[in-house]
Parts: C-alpha cells; structure tokens; sequence
C-alpha cells in the first residue's frame, strides 16, 4: 500500500500543474481568500457597524503577508494577490471607519436618516388628507344631493 502511495505522489509531483495545485502555494492562499471577499462585501454595509481596531489589524496582517509572499522561494503570486486585495478592502474600510465616526459622517447619515423618515411622514400625512377631503366631499354630496 505504501509503495502505491509513493508511487501516485510520484506521478502528481512529476507534473508542474498538479504539483502546485497540490501544494501549500496554492491552498494556502485559496483559503485565505475568504478574508479578502468578506472585506470586499462588507463594503456595500453600514458604516456603523465597522470594528477600526479589527480593520487596522486586519490592514496590519495583509501588509506583513504580503511581504512574506515575496519572501518566500519561490515567490507566492497568489498569496501575493490575495493580500493585495485584502489590503485594500481593509483600507478602504478603514477610511469609512474614520469618516464615518471621527469627520462628521455619522451626523450627516443621521441627517439624512431623519430627513427621509420625515418626507415619508409627510407623504403619509398628504396621502391621508387627500384621502379624508375625498370622504368630505362624498358627504357633501349626499348632504346637498
């Protein structure tokens, strides 16, 4: 049985395709992309919800790996790749993080939050009335009719 595995092994790793395929330089990096797709889907979220100390450990943990993967021999491209686009999903949340909670953007999403929960009020409000003067003039009709 182990000369059967032996031999296998051998078969894969004699071709370049499947012996990287069936390497750390490859499923390392391909697991890893988890991170950076999170990063990239947490962007369409509220800001509100954003954790800066986690976006700048997270900006932190990219740049050293992506040092690694060229530290590496030989260089890892793919874990290169998937840290560069964690880095900057990171980066960009980070600049929505410091926006939103330290240059005024939570105030003005509130604003805005406020200034639309009013105009439907008001809609509701209009809608309602017209509603109501509709009924009034049925009255009148019957009244005078």
């Amino acid at each position: 049985m182990a000369a059967a595995i032996k031999a296998l092994n051998a078969k894969i790793r004699s071709n370049p395709v499947s012996d990287y395929l069936c390497s750390t330089h490859f499923w390392g990096p391909a697991s890893n992309f988890g991170i950076p797709l999170a990063a990239v889907l947490d962007t369409q979220k509220d800001a509100e919800f954003i954790s800066g100390p986690m976006t700048f450990a997270l900006c932190g943990y990219s740049a050293t790996f992506m040092r690694y993967a060229f530290a590496v021999t030989p260089r890892n491209y793919l874990l290169f790749g998937c840290h560069a686009i964690n880095f900057c999903a990171q980066t960009t949340q980070a600049y929505r993080y410091v926006n939103y909670w330290k240059f005024g953007g939570r105030e003005q999403s509130l604003e805005a939050k406020a200034a639309a929960e009013a105009r439907s009020v008001a809609d509701t409000v209009k809608s309602e009335a017209g509603a109501a003067v509709e009924k009034g003039k049925e009255v009148v009709k019957k009244v005078t009719g």
